[in-house]
């Protein structure tokens, strides 16, 4: 399952209920092999006398405070960090995991403490505002954040957002769907943060791709709100047929709590999914979207899920239960700090490091971050199916002019 990590605890709250689930979301890519080794904590006194040196320090923070859903899903990633470290056997780093409380002053003091205890890079926070309250502290130490919220503003400066963003999701399934021959599209889409983040970005996407837009209904999130607009947006789509200004793409982003609600709606509505595909974003991977034959046949951008699923199997063996989808954000952060720790002092963490063109390979694929703090990465077009999803088109095995592939981008 994938997911939008809110901005604020509250939003984050309500997104993570579902995120949870993700462990009974299957996929029809066909078995992937184990490659869970023996998990055991380095000993340094074992360390050759080259390794005896002054740790290089990895700070994580995190909402751990608790016990809501945003809580559980920070001790989850917690859990994915230290799994990560065990993986990797690195005696010469150590990871200090501290809570931020899932506010700006709670991060500001628990980055200071951090920074102060010899930490040179940060790995989190998860809510934007708790990112804001580490940068605050962390850009003037020379600190650089590799955070996990989706929220831009946070972005640059030393700052770098891991998370999936909204707009690439939206042009990577805009595009393909274009190239599928798909010119005209309607959207429908929640009047909330998300939407809003969304809807000028499907505009633009359509623009790029030489497509047009038609009828656009935002519907609010309360019960029974998208009744009036959907009907809208399905009486515009059955007018262009009869005018022959056809809709052949109906983009409606949402999740767990908006798409079981909207799939009757377009099952009602009699559109011809044959010819009007249904595409989305990365929202839409929760398990059991395929039990809406609505969806069944629709279009969405993710990263190969296969990655994950051998983490998952990984970290239910290691800690007992499956792991939530923002899970592999920690175990990738770890792997990337890990990976970059080698260099010597001074130049472990620099721009030019972070920022690499060939990017860092993890959980989720290949990811690179741009000197804007923002992260590009190789999405795969999923297509969903009645039980899981298959892969409709892979990741692509380049980005701009950096070569994605496994061999190049894997950290060293």
């Amino acid at each position: 399952m994938r997911y939008f990590l809110a901005t604020t605890k509250s939003a984050l709250t309500c997104a993570v209920a579902a995120v949870g689930l993700l462990a009974g979301c299957a996929t029809n890519v066909g078995p992937t092999a184990d490659t869970t080794a023996a998990i055991k904590p380095a000993d340094p006194a074992n360390a050759a006398p080259s390794q005896r040196q002054r740790p290089v320090k990895i700070a994580m923070l995190l909402p751990l405070a608790g016990f809501d859903q945003t809580a559980v899903v920070a001790k989850a990633m917690k859990q994915a960090a230290e799994l990560a470290l065990f993986e990797i056997d690195n005696p010469a780093v150590q990871l200090v995991v501290k809570d931020d409380k899932g506010s700006a002053e709670g991060a500001r003091a628990a980055a200071d403490e951090a920074i102060k205890e010899g930490a040179e890079i940060i790995l989190g926070p998860l809510l934007s505002s708790a990112v804001s309250g580490a940068a605050s502290v962390a850009k003037p130490a020379g600190v650089p954040v590799i955070a996990f919220s989706n929220d831009k503003q946070v972005a640059g400066q030393g700052v770098y957002l891991l998370s999936f963003l909204a707009e690439p999701e939206v042009d990577r399934v805009v595009s393909f769907a274009a190239s599928q021959g798909k010119r005209n599209f309607a959207a429908l889409v929640p009047d909330d943060a998300y939407g809003r983040a969304v809807e000028p970005a499907f505009r633009n996407a359509v623009q790029r791709a030489g497509g047009t837009v038609g009828s656009v209904e935002l519907y609010p999130v309360q019960a029974n709100g998208m009744l009036e607009p959907a009907k809208r947006v399905m009486e515009a789509i059955k007018a262009g047929d009869a005018t022959g200004q056809t809709v052949d793409a109906l983009f409606v982003p949402g999740g767990p709590d908006q798409l079981p609600q909207l799939g009757p709606l377009i099952a009602y509505s009699g559109i011809d999914k044959s010819r009007v595909k249904l595409i989305g974003t990365g929202t839409w991977e929760f398990p059991n979207i395929g039990r809406d034959e609505a969806f069944v046949g629709g279009w969405y951008p993710g990263p190969d899920p296969r990655g994950f699923s051998d983490f998952s199997q990984r970290f239910a063996k290691t800690f007992g239960s499956a792991p939530p989808r923002v899970a592999s954000l920690a175990h990738d952060a770890v792997t990337i700090a890990v990976g970059l720790s080698s260099n010597p002092p001074g130049a472990r963490f620099t721009p030019g490091n972070l920022t690499r063109p060939a990017g860092f390979s993890g959980v989720d694929g290949t990811v690179r971050f741009t000197s804007s703090g923002l992260s590009e990465r190789g999405l795969a077009i999923l297509e969903v199916q009645s039980f899981g999803s298959s892969i409709a088109d892979p990741a692509p095995s380049q980005l701009g002019n950096g070569q994605l592939s496994q061999a190049s981008a894997r950290v060293q």
